[in-house]
């Protein structure tokens, strides 16, 4: 099982703060591409910007998955 949460405006874009995935995925790409076939609103996860997190540590989307993982998507912070 994988541990999904959406941040800031992915959040109020789906609706939801997080869910649960008894899929097995090898990469946390192959999560994203999973969650973008739901298409609709799901469709903000392709942005360029995207930001991830596995086990609350910044990673990329070729970081590798493993079951009980934690996973965070949030867009990029700016600020002034």
């Amino acid at each position: 099982m994988i541990r999904v949460q959406y941040f800031a405006r992915y959040r109020e874009a789906l609706g939801l703060d997080g869910e649960q995935l008894s899929a097995e995925f090898t990469s946390l790409d192959q999560l994203r591409q999973h969650l973008l076939a739901r298409g609709g609103v799901w469709e903000v996860l392709a942005e360029q910007n995207l930001m991830c997190a596995r086990n609350q540590e910044l990673c990329s989307l070729d970081e590798p998955l493993a079951a009980g993982d934690e996973v965070a998507f949030f867009p990029t912070v700016t600020g002034g």
